[in-house]
């Protein structure tokens, strides 16, 4: 692959500053997104940036880097497997940003927080025993990266994980792993359900009221994509108490409309796709490890399997 022209979508030349040194051999454009036309294409080798432009086909670059985890925005286009365009996504620490985000919650419950929060309100003293974190059982829909370092942290905490993913491939981090298909043995023994899934053909809806009458009294916790659950069938399966509570970092429509019924609803808490928010500074450096591995002849661990969708 020949790398000589790098096309930078976004104002970004303060979080690629130290790198510029390092990259003196390439020449590098940066444009903000609604800016680039195909002049700009014609000439890049490489595009980087969080979206495609306008104008954008896979075939234009040789190569394509997604400052996001998720591409579905670029795989959408069509013309991926024809082109033979490499696609790199960015890979930092969203795992742990994504447990932290599930504990917060995890341990709200545990600890009784708002029930002794109401408590001080009303002057009351009175003791509550909380949860040990070793009594807890969680399984956890994913278990490539990100699955595998929720799993390690909560392993470390006495959390009890179990994995699903389609192959069923056993992983060290997990208690055990089984595929979609075989899901209700571990499901129904779980306190939280946790999808960290991509939106593929194979995910899309994946949670709908056959997976949810597998729950038993679970609080169900997506910070994945939001298009893998149905929506209307959670509210079911919240109506029947088997979901218990649904913490959602993401929905099928963003931003939540503020029609939409997730608002108004007690047993769901919404929360903005904060949970593994992507650092521009991380971001950048991922984009520049990639281009050392790529130059080098180094296997990528971020390279995105087409067919796979992820």
């Amino acid at each position: 692959m020949r790398i000589q022209n790098i096309l930078i979508a976004g104002d970004y030349q303060a979080a690629f500053h130290e790198y510029l040194p390092k990259l003196k051999n390439y020449n590098l454009l940066f444009k903000q997104l609604q800016e680039i036309d195909n002049n700009d294409l014609i000439w890049a080798d490489v595009y980087v940036g969080f979206s495609p432009s306008q104008s954008f086909q896979p075939q234009q670059v040789s190569w394509v880097h997604t400052f996001n985890a998720g591409v579905n925005n670029y795989l959408q286009l069509k013309g991926w497997f024809e082109s033979g365009t490499l696609l790199t996504r960015t890979v930092t620490d969203f795992g742990q940003k994504m447990a932290e985000y599930c504990l917060s919650y995890m341990l709200k419950e545990a600890q009784h927080h708002e029930i002794l929060e109401k408590q001080q309100r009303n002057k009351q003293w009175s003791i509550v025993t909380p949860k040990s974190l070793k009594e807890i059982t969680v399984t956890l829909f994913g278990t490539g990266e990100i699955g595998k370092k929720i799993a390690e942290i909560f392993s470390l905490l006495g959390i009890t994980v179990y994995g699903i993913s389609y192959s069923g491939e056993q992983k060290s981090e997990f208690k055990a792993v089984t595929t979609v298909a075989q899901s209700s043995q571990y499901v129904e023994k779980s306190d939280y359900i946790i999808s960290t899934l991509p939106l593929t053909q194979e995910t899309n809806q994946l949670f709908n009221s056959t997976i949810f009458k597998t729950f038993n009294k679970a609080v169900f916790i997506n910070v994945g994509r939001g298009q893998v659950v149905n929506t209307e069938d959670l509210i079911q399966a919240l109506e029947n108490n088997t979901v218990r509570h649904a913490i959602l970092d993401v929905v099928d429509q963003e931003p939540l409309p503020t029609n939409s019924v997730l608002w108004d609803r007690s047993d769901i808490t919404i929360t903005p796709h904060i949970s593994a928010l992507t650092d521009i500074d991380d971001a950048v450096a991922c984009f520049y490890e990639t281009l050392q591995n790529i130059e080098n002849k180094n296997h990528l661990n971020n390279k995105v399997d087409f067919q796979k969708g992820y």
